[in-house]
């Protein structure tokens, strides 16, 4: 009882010739567009153009197409007659044995949809008359969301609370029509003359409802991300992983408003328009890449070239003396020049023994190396970049260093 197919995939041609008149999908919907009642379409008003959107009522003999990427559904009092998820052409009869309710097996269709038509079939035969509507099986796209004021998440990377005001959109998918028609829409739009049920409609309260229940979500599906080891605990990642924080928020929304299990619906793709971090956050921010660039092998990189500058601001303002101290310094530390030899005679090897010096041969206790003051200097400088000793501890720190 319910829906023979008469042909599947696309039409053709062959539509004119076979069938007259027919219902199908109206023109000119917004692609936000989610259920929206069946039109008629053929010779009385030309082919493909659309008479009375009201009249979308299949008694038998009803001949009615389902194009790719919707589905169809038939109603009566509120409660769900047939399913058809499979595109092509169908005739309504209500007593052939050959007819079939239900039409699924599509992948993108969540495997509850078998579930969910036993819980909300209609008991019994159906009538003679019923109301037929489409659902929308394609992403439905421009789902946006905002905050006005910041929300805040404990964040692995940061290892603190991080606070930050975002906007983006969303693509949504129906992924159990019954489900969806049967728990979230209301009676308005599955009734006679119901207007289209359009997601991004300011009117349609439905809408406004799930535009809150994903703001509400937010600060969990950040925490998620930026806590998921896969994700590399980067906030930077958000914003280019349009999937990856799709999953995120789709798991909050389903923890907190089961919108999958109770309502047919799952959130497919992301699209973050902007995050600004308050000013904690973004000063936070700076000293952890502060600190990123500072580890590892470019953390001798940034010592190396301390020390070259320490050898240039030696010799310049520090003439013969400043060069020496810096020698003696690099020398101590592995050097970066070679320590000053005095002059000896040719062929005489080493510098001349001083009066008092330990003998050749003898043991002499050699004198402590002295530390590098510009390695030290440079030390003191990467703390104080990074905030783990302030202004005035350096200054200390580098006159002791360099004995003054």
């Amino acid at each position: 009882m319910g829906f023979i197919q008469a042909f599947k995939g696309a039409v053709g041609g062959m539509l004119a010739d076979q069938w007259k008149d027919f219902l199908t999908v109206p023109n000119g919907l917004p692609q936000t567009a989610a259920l929206f009642p069946a039109v008629p379409q053929g010779t009385n008003a030309g082919r493909g153009s659309n008479t009375r959107g009201s009249e979308n009522v299949i008694t038998n003999g009803s001949k009615i197409l389902v194009p790719q990427g919707y589905g169809l559904i038939s109603v009566v009092d509120g409660r769900a007659t047939g399913l058809i998820t499979e595109a092509g052409g169908y005739e309504f009869n209500d007593s052939s044995p050959d007819s079939r309710s239900v039409f699924a097996g599509d992948d993108l269709l969540a495997s509850t949809i078998g579930t969910s038509w036993e819980r909300f079939k209609y008991g019994g035969r159906p009538t003679s008359q019923q109301l037929a509507f489409y659902v929308s099986l394609k992403e439905i796209p421009d789902n946006r969301f905002g905050t006005q004021s910041e929300i805040y998440w404990d964040d692995a990377y940061l290892n603190a609370q991080v606070g930050a005001v975002t906007r983006g959109s969303y693509t949504l998918r129906i992924i159990d029509p019954l489900l969806f028609v049967h728990n979230f829409v209301p009676a308005s739009f599955i009734s006679a003359n119901a207007p289209v049920f359009d997601f991004s409609d300011p009117d349609n309260a439905a809408g406004n409802q799930m535009f809150q229940e994903v703001v509400g979500s937010l600060a969990q599906a950040f925490s998620r991300y930026t806590n998921d080891p896969d994700k590399g605990n980067r906030i930077s990642r958000i914003q280019g992983d349009s999937v990856g924080f799709a999953q995120s928020l789709s798991a909050a929304v389903e923890e907190n408003y089961r919108w999958s299990s109770d309502r047919g619906l799952a959130i497919v793709k992301t699209a973050i328009v902007s995050i600004e971090y308050d000013q904690r956050t973004r000063e936070l921010l700076a000293d952890v890449q502060k600190a990123d660039a500072l580890s590892g092998a470019r953390s001798q990189s940034f010592l190396n070239q301390a020390t070259a500058r320490g050898v240039q601001a030696a010799g310049e303002t520090g003439g013969g003396a400043g060069l020496a101290m810096f020698g003696a310094g690099a020398g101590a530390a592995g050097g970066l020049v070679n320590p000053v030899q005095p002059w000896a005679p040719p062929g005489q090897q080493g510098a001349p023994q001083q009066q008092g010096a330990p003998a050749q041969g003898e043991q002499a206790q050699a004198a402590p190396a002295r530390e590098d003051p510009v390695a030290k200097l440079a030390q003191y400088k990467q703390m104080l970049d990074q905030g783990l000793i302030s202004e005035e501890d350096y200054e200390a720190a580098k006159k002791a260093a360099l004995g003054l």
